[in-house]
């Protein structure tokens, strides 16, 4: 199983940048891709942010698209995602997620980041 912690949440002012982390434990071997999502409120759906495959290949939502920066840190088993140029619109839970070589998914417990106009 692997275990995903994220943190660097919190409020900003638009424009403003924030990073999160994402620490992974357990059996980090099995992981593949790494990737950020976010669920906005008002029952919107997850949808992906950003993403970064074992070989650092990387893809974003055209919505973030030159301002949001993912990296992971394989000596530290940490995922991270620079958020540049904040706007309202991507106020939501940012939920960290893992796709595993047996493909199962795990999922870390979200970040709310808020970002004031």
């Amino acid at each position: 199983q692997v275990q995903l912690v994220e943190s660097g949440g919190g409020l900003v002012q638009a424009g403003g940048s924030l990073r999160l982390s994402c620490a992974a434990s357990g059996s980090i071997f099995d992981i593949n891709a790494m990737g950020w999502y976010r669920q906005a409120p008002a029952g919107k759906q997850r949808e992906l942010v950003a993403r970064i495959t074992k070989g650092a290949s990387t893809n974003y939502a055209d919505s973030v698209k030159g301002r949001f920066t993912i990296s992971r840190d394989n000596a530290k088993n940490t995922l991270y995602l620079q958020m540049n140029t904040l706007k309202p619109e991507d106020t939501a839970v940012y939920y960290c997620n893992a796709q595993l070589s047996y493909g199962a998914m795990a999922w870390g417990q979200g970040t709310q980041v808020t970002v004031s106009s």
